[in-house]
């Protein structure tokens, strides 16, 4: 691997030919393009790695638009999105016999030192409705009244998602959250935050738990 300030080709990421352009640690690097070997088993840590990484890249992409803006501060290279990968690979995969699958009660949608929900319980009042309810602590910190709530639920079932951008704000302290219809009778999994008004603070997210819809 060599390092390079311009070059004849100046700093650039991808591949070019049989060389691959990155930046690590402030500099721009190049390599050569590894060689694959098709016919090379996978160890079982490899195998085990690439399971993790596709189970968590599956199950965040579709909250991409909430993860990938609200999950703490750029680092370097990595964006918020990779930062919210990085975590839920170490730290919300279980391993169960074989498989793999999400531990719901350690992922976060958002990471960030605004308030997040106080006292939030999340039930099944009506058909087709989820009613979140939580205390008003605005004036807790850097919390305002008009801080944006978001709302993302999973039906584990499905593989389906809804998410609410936003669903309040904190002052409202009662939220109403609509349901599709064939939801019924189904487990949903739901994950909570608040953001500023300007989108610039987020809270470091809440798990509701896991409700059965009417």
């Amino acid at each position: 691997m060599g390092t390079f300030k311009k070059g004849i080709l100046g700093g650039f990421r991808g591949k070019v030919g049989s060389v691959v352009g990155a930046r690590w640690r402030g500099k721009y690097v190049m390599r050569s393009v590894p060689e694959i070997d098709e016919n090379r088993t996978p160890t079982e840590d490899q195998r085990k790695a690439r399971e993790r990484f596709g189970l968590v890249a599956r199950f965040l992409n579709p909250m991409k638009p909430i993860v990938g803006k609200y999950f703490g501060q750029k680092q370097r290279d990595k964006s918020p999105f990779n930062l919210a990968t990085s975590y839920h690979i170490k730290e919300a995969v279980l391993e169960v016999g074989e498989d793999f699958i999400m531990d719901y009660p350690k992922v976060l949608i958002s990471k960030g030192d605004l308030s997040g929900l106080q006292s939030p319980t999340l039930t099944a009042t009506v058909a087709n409705v989820l009613q979140l309810d939580y205390t008003d602590n605005s004036g807790q910190g850097f919390a305002k009244a008009d801080d944006q709530l978001l709302v993302v639920l999973f039906v584990a079932d499905l593989g389906e998602y809804q998410l609410f951008t936003p669903a309040g704000t904190r002052e409202e302290t009662t939220i109403n959250l609509p349901l599709s219809q064939y939801w019924s009778g189904l487990v949903i999994n739901a994950w909570a935050t608040f953001v500023n008004a300007e989108g610039t603070r987020a809270a470091t997210s809440t798990y509701l738990g896991a409700v059965t819809a009417l």
